[in-house]
């Protein structure tokens, strides 16, 4: 298993890493991931652990903390063996300080995913969402206390703007507090906004991309043909509308690529739709899910090889979209401001 550098930090972790959204299966949005057991989870997590594939990343409002408590209770003896990754931002529950990231609910919601997860630290700590409301000085001090403590190793943010981060790093410069190493983000061959603002942000600043939803929220598993309907079992029955938007014909231009690939490969739409994204700029680890032990073992079939440039320029070429301004406009002075891709 090939490993990189998380952003600009001296940390290095597996290209492929396992996000367990799938444990624990409470509630009806997580149910329609998968209800994955503590019995299942540690057979899951042999493979992976097998494979060299040693990152685990979770939630707090993953299946209410179910999905931290199966993590916890199936990496019991192997802590030594596993990174661990996990997020809180969040409403967690209907306590006033339940949510955000406030001093208060980043100590509180830290000590009780230390519980859930059986360790006395976390590998990468991140921020779920950005709060508006807490000032970002009062979010880093907290952080900076918490790895002093050392509670938490890194620090990282998901679904921020481009903004959000820049303002983040920007704060933790001026007071010297930990600096984001990861941008947990949504990125896939049918979703690349990543591309507009935040990859050239993580090239100048150092911050590491950890993909979640690499197979854009289930639509690149090679179930989806275009005129046929949707598998009978498939997640998007019930989260389609909660997920990235993908307008039919594009999600069909992309998988006929895509499968024009696989014929000249021998290889899956999945493992296609990973290597591509393992061969982009910033991408330090790509998160990999999984119902059962077949669609673990294919996805760990993504490494170990890569697609050919022509192969990337054709999936590249089917799967482009217009961006928003400015970066449309942007485009037009590639000289003084070239893409990051």
């Amino acid at each position: 298993m090939e490993h990189r550098f998380l952003g600009a930090s001296g940390f290095k972790v597996p290209v492929l890493g396992f996000g367990t959204g799938t444990f624990g299966g409470k509630g009806e949005f997580f149910e329609a991931w998968g209800a994955t057991d503590v019995a299942e989870a540690r057979r899951l997590i042999d493979i992976c652990l097998d494979a060299g594939v040693s990152l685990f990343d979770s939630a707090d409002i993953y299946s209410s903390g179910a999905s931290e408590s199966v993590l916890g209770e199936a990496l019991k003896g192997r802590r030594d063996k596993a990174i661990i990754s996990t997020k809180a931002t969040f409403r967690f529950d209907d306590g006033p300080n339940s949510v955000g990231s406030s001093r208060i609910h980043l100590k509180r919601a830290v000590d009780a995913a230390l519980k859930r997860l059986q360790t006395d630290y976390i590998d990468l700590f991140q921020l779920h969402g950005f709060d508006a409301k807490t000032p970002v000085e009062e979010v880093l001090s907290t952080l900076d206390d918490l790895v002093r403590a050392g509670k938490i190793l890194y620090t990282g943010v998901s679904n921020f703007s481009g903004w959000h981060l820049m303002k983040s790093l920007a704060v933790a410069d001026r007071y010297g507090y930990p600096r984001y190493v990861a941008n947990q983000t949504y990125y896939s061959l049918i979703g690349r906004d990543y591309e507009w603002e935040l990859m050239p942000l993580a090239r100048d600043q150092g911050v590491g991309a950890v993909v979640w939803s690499p197979l854009g929220w289930g639509r690149l598993t090679g179930k989806m043909r275009r005129g046929q309907p949707l598998p009978e079992r498939s997640r998007l029955h019930k989260t389609a509308d909660q997920g990235p938007p993908v307008p039919d014909e594009y999600l069909y231009r992309v998988i006929d690529a895509i499968d024009e690939v696989a014929q000249e490969t021998g290889k899956t739409v999945p493992q296609i739709a990973l290597n591509w994204l393992l061969q982009r700029p910033t991408v330090s680890t790509v998160l990999i899910g999984a119902r059962d032990e077949a669609q673990l073992l294919q996805n760990l079939g993504a490494v170990g090889w890569n697609l050919t440039p022509e192969q990337v320029a054709k999936l590249d070429a089917a799967s482009a979209v217009r961006p928003a301004y400015p970066y449309w406009h942007q485009e037009g002075f590639a000289e003084r401001n070239p893409s990051p891709v």
